[in-house]
């Protein structure tokens, strides 16, 4: 007996195991088979960064920079942060590799954010997503927009509304901010405690706030949309009627703002009507006209979005949506107590098919009660009997009523039957 204390997974952080991780596996699977279809390539980058790559990025004064960065100094005495989010590094690694454009590729990361964990939000999550550089045409945003909408599509989920919206360019979004900066001074007393004495740092995000307090407030106020201009405006009726001639419904959301200081014009996010909750956006993103050059780079149009797996997961369980699991097909329950069972595995999985099998000598009756509760299609007996006569018996597990559950077949014949069975099944 040991007395040592078992140690846990870190606050905000959780263990997705088989039984689960099936479903996250198949999420990632069907992204990738999208953003191919799309013709977006796979980027990986670090997991972590220069952290001036994110205050560049995202903002030095954002919340994310300011509050939730895991920041460290390595032995060199260098200041790294591990990614809070996904964008910036890719345009970090466009920026360094100079690819050709526009520059299409997707990708797939842990995240880290100190915040409080809640349903769906947790201090290291996963995200899926996708950006483009190199390129400032407004149908490329409806297709960004109809990637992430035929996802989730594709994965089972249907009660999903996307939000859109623009923010304006820096020029036209600079006399909102005037304008509204002014608005929310006058009556900082009726925001939100957070709001109250923070607005100054990032008026906008105030646009964000769900309490009624903040929503009070800027619903008397001034609307972004008043103060675009002509070509933000022009780029905005461009991908609300592509949207329309793909067939995506929307929203107009007014009040819709991204978190972080690169986000221009397009904006837009997916809300899970199921999860009924604040914490109910399983995606968003948006246009991004000056992120390359704040992290060195010449000026290059971008677009983006990002998924949160985690939220996805949540969102599918409230829809009732159980995504297929991969199963076995065959079994091998060995009592030759030699290697047969092991060759036999072997044969099957080079030939493509998936199999197991039980260990440690067991019985016939306890190598049974494992392949029953492995999933598998059929089982494949081997004993004495079958070793002398150079068979396998085979034994349908799901299928009771058929006529031939149990049948023997040659050595050469195993894998065209099991292949034949599991279609049965």
């Amino acid at each position: 007996m040991t007395d040592v204390t078992p140690l846990q997974a870190p606050i905000g952080t959780r263990d997705i195991l088989p039984g689960e991780s099936e479903t996250f596996a198949t999420l990632v699977g069907t992204f990738a088979t999208m953003a191919q279809r799309y013709g977006f390539g796979l980027a990986l980058t670090p997991v972590f960064e220069d952290v001036g790559v994110f205050h560049r990025g995202i903002g030095e004064q954002s919340d994310v920079a300011r509050k939730e960065m895991y920041v460290f100094e390595d032995r060199g005495g260098r200041t790294y942060a591990l990614r809070p989010e996904g964008t910036a590094s890719i345009v970090r690694a466009f920026v360094q590799h100079h690819p050709t454009t526009p520059w299409k590729v997707w990708y797939v990361t842990p995240a880290f954010r100190y915040e409080r964990p809640q349903a769906g939000r947790y201090r290291q999550h996963h995200q899926l997503g996708v950006e483009v550089l190199g390129t400032e045409d407004a149908t490329l945003d409806v297709e960004v927009i109809a990637l992430a909408w035929r996802f989730y599509e594709s994965v089972g989920l249907r009660r999903v509304t996307l939000l859109v919206n623009s923010m304006g360019h820096a020029a036209c979004r600079a006399i909102y901010l005037e304008h509204l900066s002014a608005h929310l001074s006058a009556h900082a007393s009726s925001l939100c405690d957070e709001h109250r004495e923070g607005w100054s740092r990032n008026p906008l995000r105030v646009l964000d706030c769900k309490k009624e307090e903040c929503v009070a407030v800027t619903n008397a106020g001034p609307m972004l949309n008043d103060f675009l201009c002509d070509d933000c405006r022009e780029h905005f009726a461009v991908v609300t009627a592509g949207l329309d001639a793909v067939g995506i419904a929307w929203a107009h959301a007014p009040r819709l703002v991204r978190g972080f200081d690169y986000y221009t014009r397009t904006t837009f996010e997916f809300i899970a009507e199921a999860l009924g909750s604040a914490q109910n956006a399983v995606g968003g993103g948006g246009r991004y006209d000056r992120l390359a050059e704040q992290l060195g780079g010449e000026p290059t149009s971008g677009i983006g979005f990002g998924s949160g797996i985690e939220r996805l997961m949540l969102a599918l369980e409230a829809e009732g949506v159980a995504l297929p699991a991969p199963a076995l097909d065959a079994f091998v329950v060995d009592t030759t107590g030699g290697t047969a069972g092991l060759a036999l595995v072997e044969t099957l999985r080079a030939a493509g098919l998936a199999a197991d099998r039980a260990y440690d000598g067991r019985s016939m009756k306890s190598q049974m009660k494992v392949a029953d509760r492995s999933g598998a299609s059929v089982a494949l007996l081997i004993g004495p009997q079958e070793m002398a006569s150079g068979t396998v018996t085979i034994r349908d597990l799901r299928n009771s009523d058929v006529a031939d559950r149990q049948h023997s077949v040659t050595l050469a014949d195993v894998v065209s039957a099991v292949r034949e069975a599991t279609n049965r099944a």
